[in-house]
């Protein structure tokens, strides 16, 4: 039994056409699976929620389509069940070409659009009209705080859905959208110029009272870099921003690229450590590290915990990447444990931003102390699983595996415990080895 979705939409001309321009292979795996897509789950019930419009498709007896643009408050369209939504009919121009069309053929098609994050839904349904003597139906429909005039309702029988891929989808916001995100932005902005000054004064503090040099260049490498900001981003979790001192563009970088760290450790011995660059590699103005304190290490993280403060200057060597992303079409399963998410985060930066088919899978002791979690949850909301043992959310390797396409590419970067299992687990798939790249924790 087929991938509802594509049983209706892929017909037989359809399939000729996929066939003639080479992608026939690709969506074959649609026709056969567990999941038909024609029945709703919290992952499409939450995405409808929070649409305030979608297009709607209808055809004429003519035999011409029609779309039209549907809006009201955010969630206006109702998930009614797995099978059903609905939504009120909100007076408009009184054209009636929609309603007069779906009464020559009840057959409509959906979409619905989320342009900040990419993201687009597109479903077939049956649809019928709901008047206004079924006044418990409506009432159900209807939005209190919705002022317009409803004029009916329309009940859809959900018959198939896909996610599209969020290739040529170009972002918009909304003036909400807009003033949410600078609110948010002038209040960090009033906070940072408040605590300006008695930072610098704890940070002077703190130096002199380890016996740091301020003028001090840590490493001898080619480029020189200085500490422009630090964010704790958990309990365990700092990320350092690096960047030019003069503010020119930086080397561009490959996703998985990582840097050589210079340090001074705690016994006075100078080291480097090897940190992945998590920050979007399309970005030349900055690096982006994440360092996990371990107090029961050789002394790496904490010498960077202990000593790295803005203004810091180091020298170190130019970018180097052993963990390379590939570059053509083939689809991507990254699979990241504890701070290996940071080679990871910035492989799902560059799928995305070209718009590559991928799946990312993050597992960790508990979401709080997982670096970037909420992050990556709001980027890649039809991409990203978050695993949190501590919720009882574990990562299955078995499942993730058996359900990638046959030809992905698998990425991991986690505990040897989390390697081993992906690298055992993909032999007794078959998997080809070729298709497995590890990146180990330095």
């Amino acid at each position: 039994m087929p991938h509802k979705f594509a049983e209706i939409a892929f017909t037989p001309t359809v399939r000729a056409m996929q066939a003639r321009q080479g992608s026939r292979a690709g969506y074959a795996r649609m026709d056969a699976g567990d999941d038909y897509n024609h029945r709703l789950g919290d992952r499409e019930a939450a995405f409808i929620a929070a649409r305030d419009s979608f297009y709607m498709a209808t055809t004429s007896e003519t035999g011409w389509p029609y779309v039209q643009h549907r809006g009201g408050p955010a969630g206006f369209m109702k998930v009614l069940d797995q099978d059903t939504i609905g939504f009120a009919d909100f007076s408009g121009n009184r054209q009636y070409i929609s309603t007069g069309n779906l009464r020559h053929d009840n057959r409509i098609a959906l979409f619905f659009m989320d342009y900040p994050n990419r993201t687009r839904l597109k479903m077939l349904g049956r649809i019928r009209s709901v008047e206004t003597g079924e006044s418990e139906v409506l009432e159900r429909l209807g939005d209190s705080s919705y002022s317009a005039q409803i004029e009916r309702g329309f009940i859809i029988e959900v018959a198939g859905f896909d996610w599209n891929c969020p290739q040529h989808i170009t972002p918009r916001f909304t003036d909400g959208e807009l003033n949410e995100a600078l609110k948010s932005l002038q209040a960090e902005n009033h906070q940072l110029r408040s605590r300006s000054a008695s930072q610098n004064e704890a940070r002077v503090a703190g130096a002199r009272s380890q016996n740091l040099n301020a003028e001090e260049t840590l490493g001898e490498g080619p480029m020189e870099l200085v500490v422009s900001g630090v964010r704790q981003l958990t309990a365990r979790v700092r990320a350092y921003e690096l960047r030019d001192p003069s503010r020119g563009n930086l080397p561009a970088v490959d996703p998985g690229s990582h840097l050589k760290i210079p340090m001074r450790l705690p016994t006075g011995v100078m080291a480097v450590r090897q940190y992945s660059i998590a920050s979007n590699p399309l970005r030349r103005d900055v690096y982006e590290i994440a360092v996990q304190r371990e107090d029961g290490g050789s002394g790496g993280s904490r010498a960077v915990h202990d000593t790295y403060q803005v203004g810091t200057r180091i020298r170190l060597d130019l970018p180097m990447n052993h963990f390379g992303l590939h570059d053509d079409e083939r689809p991507a399963v990254l699979i990241a444990g504890g701070i290996g998410i940071t080679a990871i985060k910035s492989m799902a930066q560059a799928l995305y931003a070209r718009g590559g088919n991928f799946s990312l899978h993050y597992a960790g002791r508990s979401q709080a102390d997982m670096a970037f979690s909420e992050r990556l949850k709001q980027k890649f909301r039809t991409q990203a699983s978050i695993y949190g043992a501590a919720e009882g959310n574990r990562l299955d390797v078995h499942r993730i595996l058996s359900a990638a396409p046959k030809d992905a590419i698998i990425y991991v970067c986690g505990p040897d415990r989390l390697n081993r299992a992906v690298k055992n687990i993909a032999v007794k798939l078959d998997i080809p080895r070729e298709n497995v790249r590890l990146e180990l924790f330095k």
